[in-house]
């Protein structure tokens, strides 16, 4: 019953944070320009989002420009892969407390890739990038560290790991936000192999069950959407070739498991390779 009462409790306690997480922000001057045809409900907000060129080009004039109608499309699809990134994860959540298991669910993947999403959002948040080019990360980062401390619950004997888990990440989290610049730089660029290799103990474990175990394909199947959605918007708002290579590599790694997730659908993994998750993936 304790036990219960814990995991909701935690659950609840990430779905309030990620909700007082979401960028607010207050303009107490409600100004607005009396010659825009649209109502300001409508027009302030695009007007902060795409500036008031593009805005003006492409609700005021109706000119379809290339370049202010692929900000459109680029802004449209951060925005939805923030609001995506909230809940990406939660079905894997609720498959491991359905079940009360971590079967098939590779450890080594998801702590490689917390330590990864970590470095994106605060090498992000360091240089005031625009909330819609990194914000699912944020959402993903707290996910992922209760599914950790789920996997760890789950599978070890000593229940206390799971809370070291959780400080391993704080640790981790403040240590990145006191690093000199120049060092940050360097991480980001480390992370980059770091969150693609967390994908390949997953891929190696599925293969050597020739199972997806417990991986939720509403998750899988929105990270290889989000992943390629990214690649564009950083194509398109961002100068940076190493995200956007991390982006696209990423992607491809991704539809892999989709892959996976096709090839073995509903396959039970045999009893000869029970643990082989935990004995060699890991």
């Amino acid at each position: 019953m304790y036990d219960k009462r814990a995991i909701a409790l935690l659950l609840v306690t990430l779905c309030v944070c990620q909700i007082y997480a979401l960028p607010v922000q207050v303009d107490n001057e409600l100004s607005f320009d009396s010659n825009y045809r649209w109502p300001s409900l409508f027009s302030t907000p695009m007007v902060k989002l795409l500036g008031e060129t593009c805005y003006e080009s492409l609700f005021e004039e109706l000119n379809m420009d290339a370049p202010c109608f692929k900000l459109l499309i680029s802004k449209g699809l951060g925005i939805g892969i923030v609001v995506g990134g909230a809940i990406v994860k939660i079905p894997q959540i609720i498959t491991i407390l359905k079940h009360r298991s971590a079967q098939g669910l590779s450890l080594t993947s998801f702590l490689l890739e917390t330590c990864a999403y970590q470095i994106v959002m605060v090498y992000n948040m360091r240089l005031h990038n625009p909330f819609s080019t990194y914000g699912e990360v944020l959402f993903m980062t707290l996910q992922n560290i209760l599914i950790c401390v789920l996997i760890v619950w789950y599978t070890s004997k000593h229940k206390h790991l799971s809370g070291v888990t959780c400080l391993g990440f704080f640790g981790t989290f403040m240590i990145l936000i006191l690093v000199p610049s120049w060092c940050m730089a360097l991480l980001y660029a480390a992370q980059i192999p770091i969150g693609l290799a967390s994908k390949v103990p997953q891929i190696r474990a599925n293969y050597l069950n020739q199972s997806t175990g417990q991986l939720s394909v509403f998750a899988i199947l929105n990270y290889f959407a989000g992943t390629t959605a990214r690649a564009f918007t950083t194509w398109t708002e961002l100068d940076d070739p190493i995200m956007l290579g991390g982006n696209l590599l990423a992607s491809i790694l991704n539809g892999i498991l989709v892959l996976q997730l096709i090839l073995y659908w509903k396959k039970q993994p045999s009893s000869s390779n029970h643990d082989v998750v935990w004995t060699k993936a890991d």
